[in-house]
């Protein structure tokens, strides 16, 4: 496993510092699931904004796209 250093405003280290008390992790784990959340979220826009970005796909106008749903 790497280890990296980043430098945090001591406003957020006691924010992380308190957020790792209350949930009864170091808080290493703390930042190590924040970064994979970050991570996982990061991924489904960045493949959210591919395929809107394909000039390909038809565009649906949301009235239309609304009634195929509740239909």
């Amino acid at each position: 496993m790497s280890q990296i250093t980043a430098r945090l405003p001591d406003e957020l280290v006691a924010l992380l510092d308190n957020a790792a008390v209350e949930l009864h992790r170091t808080p290493a784990e703390v930042v190590r699931q924040a970064i994979e959340y970050f991570l996982e979220d990061f991924q489904d826009i960045s493949l959210a904004i591919q395929t809107l970005r394909e000039p390909a796909d038809p565009v649906l106008e949301w009235e239309q796209a609304k009634r195929n749903l509740l239909n």
